[in-house]
């Protein structure tokens, strides 16, 4: 454990960035493992997550370098050509790299064990195992479909035209990545839509994908297997859920007048930024542009008075991991704040609405919680109480526990004391060290 007590620094300022997109670098490395060829990578988050992804591309037969200059080079093995892996899948607390890799593994003939961390190994896995049953994969799951799990893949695998039940990108990734060595066209129906980086990289890629919208609204993704993969240069844009953090405590903390540099503002991911406008933050894009097919701009956010809102239960999907900030944010507003439709976050590295309940809380603010969301009583743009001496905040290993509270921590009168804030390596590992140089 490694605990921290996070306690108001003055106003941020000046310029940051934020690292890599963990989404657009989980899938760099991935597909360019796919590529026969060099991929090179700049920006590239190299956080534990990313770089559980990275060991078991290589350990299935890429190589895949850092230079000294920060550049990641990737030489792929052929859409198909992945290797059996000589011992198990180290996944860490990654659920991204875990469902990812069971849709590449299961269309290739190789057998392949995944395991995790105490965290991951509580995640569900069965959201993913169903549909790449159906193309003839083969699991063999802990109880309740949970890691440590064994697959057996299979090749040819079978096309499926799969509607995902649940709103999830890690889903519909996991079946497009499996068709890629699927003989025919593999068809995913998306009734929500979710965040799109699969898509834009996989035809980055050469892959033959297209996407409709039916009459309903749903999208309806098809991707041609077999592909044949050219290798890319790709520039990963700041993660927006990283950058999140950054902007929720320039619009709370008075006198902050800060910039974001280089936010990817993907419109299936960069939700958050428009609520909090409509909350009355002040969040001003400059020099938008357009970085390796993404959006791209740098935030300009300056202190505000929010007030509370009914966040539209339509904007999860695009924000769905912002909440716990959102919630920090929300403390603070004049006004309640109401969300629902968060089922999800339940089932996340911890019970995000369990936990940031608890969590806030303790520092003092006013919370309700719902079977699908949180109601919040803001205190009006006054500082949260913070935690009493000795009471720490409960992270449960989740990273984004441990960043949300420490933000909460710094718009507060004494401090917030968090348990643990190792887990925030698996995301965001300059993140104290950026917060620190921000409120210098």
């Amino acid at each position: 454990m490694r605990p921290r007590r996070f306690t108001a620094n003055g106003p941020l300022k000046g310029r940051i960035r934020v690292p890599g997109d963990k989404s657009i670098s989980h899938r760099s490395i991935m597909l360019g493992a796919l590529a026969v060829g060099e991929t090179r990578v700049t920006g590239l988050l190299e956080g534990e997550d990313v770089l559980s992804t990275a060991a078991a591309m290589r350990a299935m037969g890429a190589t895949i370098e850092r230079d000294g200059e920060g550049t990641w080079h990737v030489h792929g093995v052929g859409v198909g050509g992945l290797l059996q892996p000589q011992q198990a899948l180290d996944m860490g607390n990654s659920g991204t790299s875990t469902r990812l890799l069971m849709g590449l593994v299961a269309s290739h003939p190789i057998t392949a064990t995944f395991v995790g961390d105490a965290s991951l190994s509580k995640r569900p896995m069965g959201r993913v195992i169903d549909p790449l049953s159906t193309m003839g994969a083969e699991f063999t799951a802990s109880p309740g479909g949970r890691l440590p799990l064994t697959l057996r893949g299979i090749s040819p695998a079978v096309p499926i035209e799969y509607r995902l039940p649940v709103a999830s990108a890690q889903v519909k990734s996991a079946i497009l990545l499996a068709g890629l060595n699927t003989p025919g066209i593999t068809t995913v129906i998306e009734p929500i839509p979710t965040r799109d980086h699969s898509e834009r990289m996989l035809r980055g890629f050469g892959a033959e994908l297209t996407v409709d919208v039916a009459d309903d609204g749903a999208r309806i993704i098809k991707v041609r297997g077999e592909a044949e993969f050219k290798p890319q240069d790709i520039v990963v844009p700041g993660d927006p859920s990283s950058a999140a953090f950054f902007v929720v405590a320039a619009l709370l903390v008075e006198g902050s007048d800060l910039v974001v540099e280089n936010v990817g503002l993907n419109p299936t991911r960069a939700a958050l930024f428009d609520v909090l406008r409509l909350m009355g933050g002040s969040i001003e894009e400059l020099d938008r542009r357009e970085v390796g097919g993404e959006p791209v701009a740098d935030l300009r956010v300056r202190h505000s008075l929010l007030t509370g809102i009914d966040v539209d239960p339509a904007v999860v999907p695009s924000m769905v991991d912002e909440f716990p900030i959102l919630f920090v944010a929300a403390a603070l507003a004049k006004g309640r704040t109401v969300t629902t439709g968060l089922e999800e976050l339940r089932v996340k590295e911890s019970d995000r609405i369990s936990a940031m309940r608890a969590a806030l809380e303790l520092a003092g603010a006013t919370v309700t919680e719902t079977e699908d969301g949180l109601i919040i009583d803001g205190t009006g743009g006054d500082p949260l109480p913070g935690t009493a001496e000795g009471a720490s905040v409960v992270t449960h290993l989740d990273h984004r526990i441990a960043m949300s509270m420490a933000i909460a921590g710094i718009a507060s009168k004494r401090g917030v004391e968090v348990d643990d804030t190792r887990p925030i390596a698996t995301s965001f590992p300059v993140f104290e060290s950026l917060l620190e140089g921000a409120t210098r």
